[in-house]
């Protein structure tokens, strides 16, 4: 999947992964993990995400990593936020009080890059991504993140011979394969969320599963 794929995507605004609030998910098993509020967040393939915000809301510095130049700035044009603008190594980093929005390929981020991040919210990173860059994805976040990293992982699955992604269908037994080496993957919760989803349904979906993990690694 090349960049062009996802620029693509913003200029049109076939934003439809976008959500108009902060996750449920997320305002309902996050304090469960324990993380201090001081702790700082990694948010891969952030869009322009108000979990961005939430998170900001509990305390944490919120570093989100996105492509695309048009949802970094309309993340800080919607909100009225005035961003400080600096280069680091290969991204464009905005930065308005505790967030940091980081422009650039995810898999340019290095483990100094995110030095300190503790925690980790991933909602659509992985399920954005095929089956070959899904596998790299999960080798990248063991590389940058140190032992004890708390966090959530959020992901779809469906019958993928139905629709093509993204988002993506990932299993539950691809998420054990891709994290259980170098994390402790629990299942929190699962919901077939199909009648919730027009673009499924119309698509001719027959399920549509929501699996919720806690993650840590090791």
């Amino acid at each position: 999947m090349q960049p062009e794929f996802w620029y693509k995507k913003w200029d049109s605004n076939q934003i439809g992964f976008h959500q108009a609030e902060a996750n449920p998910y997320l305002q309902r098993y996050w304090t469960e993990l324990a993380i201090a509020p001081s702790a700082r967040v990694l948010v891969p393939l952030c869009g322009k995400s108000l979990d961005l915000l939430w998170l900001a809301g509990q305390g944490h510095q919120v570093i989100g990593v996105e492509l695309a130049e048009k949802a970094v700035e309309e993340f800080f044009s919607e909100h009225q936020l005035q961003p400080q603008i600096s280069e680091k190594g290969a991204f464009k980093v905005y930065r308005s009080d505790a967030i940091e929005l980081w422009c650039g390929d995810f898999f340019a981020l290095t483990a100094g890059d995110v030095v300190g991040c503790t925690a980790l919210y991933d909602r659509a990173a992985l399920i954005a991504l095929p089956d070959v860059m899904r596998q790299r994805y999960a080798a990248h976040l063991q590389h940058l993140l140190a032992p004890e990293v708390k966090g959530l992982v959020i992901t779809l699955d469906y019958d993928q011979t139905q629709i093509p992604g993204p988002p993506f269908a990932v299993t539950d037994d691809e998420v054990q394969r891709l994290l259980g080496e170098g994390w402790q993957v629990d299942e929190l919760e699962q919901q077939d969320v199909l009648a919730e989803s027009p673009k499924f349904l119309q698509a001719g979906a027959e399920w549509l599963v929501e699996r919720v993990y806690r993650v840590s690694s090791r």
